[in-house]
């Protein structure tokens, strides 16, 4: 197949682009960064463009030929990151605009990268909300600029499904983590981050890390290489409705500070200092739908895909020593 995937510098696209370069299709990565920025290269990708697909010009050109579209293009990151960038994070939309366009005008199939972030915030206040359901996003409440702009990117893409007949796919992440991502900086997500803070610990011989929270607020956290996988069988599915992408499992700020002080054999306490939060209670996703209707399941658990997480980042914070 030819394929076109969009923010193929980042984190969850670098893996994306591995897994379609290895089951044998010919890939244009596309992403606006420069390339000593991208997270990953595959040097048997058909090729490698640093473009700007908000302008449609480029978008068209990116997709010429391409028989289905992975757009993962988006301003993104952890709480630390959303929560101070909300204008930046609403200009995704110019991105998600000229791709869903594109599509329509090309025929090709389109995978969108959606988000937890979607679901009202009233159903995530506290640490016994139910697991959301994909039904559940309406009426709409969602977090602020980040999830607004991605659930209006899921009903204009269903909306060019209905009037035009795109074939669309749409994924909803939960928290995707592991190897090859952003690990600091502020865009980096909690597990990634957790894994950090410990090892500097370990490394300076201390005991002690800091969290923004009292370690109460749940997430559920999903390994990447499960989420490619997700992406991949919702893509070639006949599905067109949103679906949930996580893990089974759920885990406390405080059961991660736990597992990954465990997994570095060095004990750790917390303090709580200021800073962005997020919801106190996402519970969960329900994956039930995507089994019945893809039969994918996330294969990864939280221990195993915070030990290869643990690793990456250990090896980062060495090599720069």
């Amino acid at each position: 197949m030819n394929v076109l995937v969009t923010g193929a510098g980042g984190f969850i696209g670098g893996h994306l682009v591995k897994a379609l370069v290895e089951r044998g299709d010919d890939v244009v990565a596309v992403d606006r960064k420069i390339f000593e920025d991208w997270k990953q290269i595959h040097h048997s990708a058909h090729s490698y463009q640093s473009l700007d697909i908000g302008n449609l010009d480029r978008a068209r050109r990116a997709a010429m030929g391409c028989d289905v579209i992975y757009h993962l293009a988006a301003e993104a990151g952890g709480m630390g990151f959303i929560s101070t960038h909300k204008a930046d994070c609403t200009l995704s939309v110019l991105a998600d605009a000229r791709m869903i366009q594109v599509a329509k005008e090309t025929g090709a199939r389109i995978w969108y990268a959606s988000s937890a972030c979607i679901y009202p915030l009233p159903l995530q206040d506290d640490i016994d909300a139910p697991d959301l359901q994909e039904d559940m996003a309406y009426p709409a409440d969602p977090e602020e600029a980040y999830g607004l702009e991605k659930l209006f990117a899921e009903r204009m893409y269903l909306s060019f499904a209905e009037d035009y007949d795109v074939e669309v796919r749409i994924g909803r992440y939960q928290s995707v983590y592991g190897p090859n991502g952003v690990w600091r900086g502020g865009r980096e997500k909690a597990p990634t981050a957790i894994c950090r803070k410990v090892i500097e610990a370990k490394l300076a011989g201390k005991h002690e890390i800091e969290i923004w929270s009292d370690g109460s607020p749940i997430r559920t956290f999903t390994y990447v290489d499960d989420a490619v996988a997700a992406t991949l069988a919702i893509t070639a599915s006949d599905y067109g409705l949103p679906l949930n992408v996580g893990s089974d499992e759920v885990m406390s700020i405080a059961e991660l500070v736990s597992t990954v002080s465990t997994i570095a054999d060095w004990p750790v306490s917390t303090v709580t200092v200021p800073g962005p939060v997020g919801v106190p209670g996402r519970r969960g996703c329900d994956t039930t739908r995507i089994r019945e209707v893809v039969g994918w399941k996330a294969a990864t658990s939280n221990l195993e895909g915070l030990r290869k997480t643990y690793a990456w980042v250990y090896d980062q914070l060495k090599a720069e020593q």
